[in-house]
């Protein structure tokens, strides 16, 4: 007796099988995190510690140049150091994380031109990677607060939330990078220029305070203004309130960062592996 079997079609399946694949290669995506954990230091002769050296370096620059040159005000009185770092730490860890997602794709052309894998998992694991980076600065700032005796009050527990920020905004913009990267390898060269000109825009070294009241909701079109204002506000016992206008800009950008940087991936990802 015939049998008559009965092909179903239903809409959009592809794209809930994509995430499907997502969970099922998630074995993948811890490989490629540790790895690139692992190679970053591999061959350093002081292995994970520049994970803090890099930020203590900047902030003894920038205490120098903008809190004892430039005289700027420190946030809420809290010692200048301890207000750079406030704001160095989400600047590396986004710094880092576009820098290292921008290029992972081209580092991984092998993996990715031989074998079928969700390729949203390479720059992902990019950025969880310089996560763990920021996890280990955080005890700088622990000793820095010890030694300053500046402990941070209730609202340490929001910080939580800013760091969600920051890895949203490094993945919007990753995704983007890693994408267009691919396509135009001129891209490789402006990373970097984005990056260092990004940090001198952003309030890493001085308060965002500073800024005139009149720009300050325009200065907040830049995502990280509102992350680094938010990890102050947590960290800095005392610190400044919340410029909530400029905070509400900078999460409605970092989520349309995060849609439209998935929607071009997405749209790109099907030729990677022709075009890498």
């Amino acid at each position: 007796m015939n049998t008559i079997e009965e092909l179903v079609i239903e809409a959009s399946g592809a794209e809930r099988q994509y995430w499907n694949d997502l969970w099922r290669y998630r074995e993948l995506f811890h490989i490629l995190a540790w790895r690139d954990l692992a190679v970053r230091y591999k061959q350093t002769v002081i292995g994970v510690a520049w994970a803090l050296i890099r930020p203590v370096l900047m902030m003894l620059i920038f205490t120098v140049v903008f809190g004892r040159i430039a005289k700027l005000p420190s946030d809420g009185g809290a010692p200048y150091a301890i207000m750079v770092l406030a704001g160095m730490l989400p600047w590396q860890f986004f710094s880092t994380a576009l820098t290292e997602s921008s290029n992972s794709l081209i580092q991984n052309s092998n993996l990715i031109s031989k074998i079928y894998f969700p390729r949203l998992i390479v720059p992902a694991a990019s950025v969880i990677t310089s996560a763990v980076d920021l996890l280990i600065s955080f005890s700088i700032m622990a000793v820095m607060m010890a030694f300053y005796n500046q402990w941070p009050d209730w609202r340490v527990l929001y910080l939580p939330l800013f760091i969600a920020l920051a890895l949203a905004a490094a993945t919007g913009a990753g995704l983007w990078l890693c994408a267009l990267n691919v396509e135009y390898r001129d891209f490789r060269y402006i990373v970097p220029f984005i990056v260092q000109f990004g940090m001198y825009v952003s309030p890493v070294g001085f308060s965002s305070s500073v800024v005139p009241e009149q720009w300050r909701l325009l200065y907040s079109i830049n995502p990280m203004v509102g992350v680094i204002d938010g990890f102050r506000w947590a960290i800095l016992r005392g610190g400044p309130q919340i410029y909530w206008p400029g905070l509400f800009v900078s999460v409605g950008l970092t989520a349309a960062l995060c849609y439209s940087g998935l929607w071009y991936f997405r749209k790109m990802e099907r030729t990677f592996a022709d075009v890498i």
